[in-house]
């Protein structure tokens, strides 16, 4: 068991110092992404019109809010979960039930972050957003275009710190089918609806 929390330790203190930051981060964009609809809800119908680029910055910040929160709530079981079956079992049976589905999931995020990759990689540096500009011309500088990838990206680094949750949550486990879940710090410390 020495040697299972010894591999947690390093995924443990990752996520405990990451995750936070990508929460702060993540609460940024969502009152940014806020702000831009109320941009575009005036503009559109109070001054009949509308701009062309808040829509667009605020699925920017959609994507970047979900890749960075997705961990945390992922972390702490906020997701939306049917755990009937799980809780009518014994603890032993559904704490295996538990490490085969994280596995299952572990399968899966694998596969996504290098799609995520793939995605953001390569053939995405080569377009540009169509309205979102970067104005480095109000500093004296030269602005450009957003490059899509930069939105891209998020798919990419959500699946990447999911996939590290996924494995430190497989890790926890192990160590509670090896009777050392007790000695556990407990992953409540984000409060997400539902969480427990």
């Amino acid at each position: 068991m020495g040697a299972l929390r010894g591999l947690l330790a390093p995924f443990q203190i990752f996520n405990d110092l990451i995750l936070p930051i990508g929460r702060g981060i993540a609460v940024a964009c969502i009152a940014l992404m806020v702000l831009c609809i109320l941009i575009q809800v005036f503009f559109r119908y109070v001054l009949n019109n509308a701009l062309p680029w808040p829509d667009e910055a605020a699925r920017f910040l959609m994507l970047w809010m979900t890749g960075l929160i997705a961990p945390s709530a992922y972390r702490v079981g906020g997701f939306v979960a049917i755990d009937m079956f799980e809780r009518a079992l014994p603890r032993t049976i559904a704490a295996g039930v538990s490490l085969f589905l994280l596995s299952v999931s572990l399968l899966v995020l694998v596969t996504a972050v290098r799609l995520g990759y793939n995605h953001s990689s390569g053939l995405a540096w080569r377009f540009t957003s169509a309205t979102l500009w970067v104005p480095l011309d109000w500093v004296g500088g030269t602005s450009f275009k957003l490059k899509l990838a930069w939105m891209y990206a998020s798919l990419f680094v959500g699946f990447v710190l999911l996939t590290i949750v996924n494995i430190e949550l497989i890790l926890r486990s192990l160590i509670t089918l090896a009777g050392g879940g007790a000695q556990l710090k407990p992953l409540t410390d984000v409060d997400f609806a539902g969480a427990e």
